[in-house]
């Protein structure tokens, strides 16, 4: 009996050890991993805190800490000396390019492309005419948008690329359909507050009916099981080969004139990074091989034939 208590003991003793040991392994494991400072892309939010964070945290053991905001906000704030991450994602050439011509970063690297997409709210009174949009006897989906009473949403041109794409998207529409005024009754003007918000806000304002619909590139609304009407590759922004095309319109903000560019993803790491090396080997996995896989998965195409991006001369 007396062995028996005496064999039970060790073996409780035992166990508590393992588990101690366990427990010490994995609080090493978390305290080795090297902290990278990530600024991104709002959009991204989704794929960055998944896949993006897993991934590279298995290959370079380096724990992620995002900031996620519209790129050329990110940009000015990066320019400025603001903000020092080791790593700046940007969606289209405009924001990557302020950065580097602020010598900022060396040279960016296309990673990954996306389209514009209109997103809708399932719980939204006008889900079954975007359902139904471009079906025989369906509306077309500006159509839908023209409604009066619809809420629709979209983010800030002047600091958010989405919020630009979306002016860009809608002036395209307006001469593929022929409708000149499709811009118009659909916006009410490229500064509209009624329908901005912060980009990681609107597919939440979706998934809560506070909205009906909003712009969107189409990695964000499968992330949150959101519906969204696919729109044609000649107004989307997703095709490369067709950047003339799309360089046909323009906008004017606070007197300089804006033309859009394929909705291409680049990363770059930064002159000021507290892990340089670091930083240059994630970009790297992100425009690898595996770190496409981990895009692709989150919805994202590949980069086609868009070539990095470097600093003015």
């Amino acid at each position: 009996m007396r062995s028996k208590r005496i064999f039970l003991a060790c073996a409780l003793a035992a166990t508590i050890f393992v588990v101690w040991c366990a427990a010490a392994s994995i609080a090493f494991a978390a305290g080795s991993s090297t902290p990278l400072d990530v600024a991104y892309a709002g959009s991204m939010g989704a794929v960055m805190n998944g896949g993006v964070r897993i991934g590279a945290a298995k290959a370079l053991g380096v724990e992620l800490r995002g900031r996620a905001q519209g790129s050329m906000g990110l940009a000015r704030l990066i320019q400025a000396g603001s903000i020092r991450p080791d790593v700046f994602i940007s969606v289209t050439p405009g924001p990557m390019q302020v950065v580097l011509d602020a010598h900022k970063a060396a040279k960016a690297v296309p990673i990954a492309r996306s389209e514009i997409v209109i997103a809708y709210s399932p719980r939204s009174r006008f889900a079954k005419a975007f359902a139904a949009s471009g079906q025989p006897g369906g509306r077309q989906w500006w159509e839908i948008l023209e409604t009066r009473g619809i809420r629709f949403g979209r983010t800030d041109p002047i600091v958010d690329p989405l919020g630009l794409n979306i002016i860009f998207t809608m002036k395209l529409a307006a001469d593929y359909y022929r409708q000149p005024n499709l811009a118009d009754l659909v916006l009410g003007g490229y500064i509209n507050r009624a329908q901005i918000f912060q980009e990681p806000e609107l597919m939440a304002r979706l998934q809560a009916g506070q909205i009906d619909a909003s712009a969107a590139y189409k990695t964000q609304p499968g992330a949150m099981n959101l519906p969204f009407v696919s729109l044609p590759k000649e107004i989307n922004l997703g095709d490369a080969e067709l950047a003339s095309e799309y360089g046909k319109v323009s906008i004017t903000l606070h007197d300089k004139t804006l033309k859009p560019s394929p909705l291409v993803f680049y990363a770059a790491a930064l002159s000021t990074a507290a892990h340089p090396e670091l930083a240059q080997k994630f970009v790297d996995w992100l425009a690898g091989s595996d770190g496409r896989a981990v895009l692709a998965a989150a919805s994202y195409d590949p980069p086609g034939d868009a070539v990095p991006l470097v600093p003015a001369k």
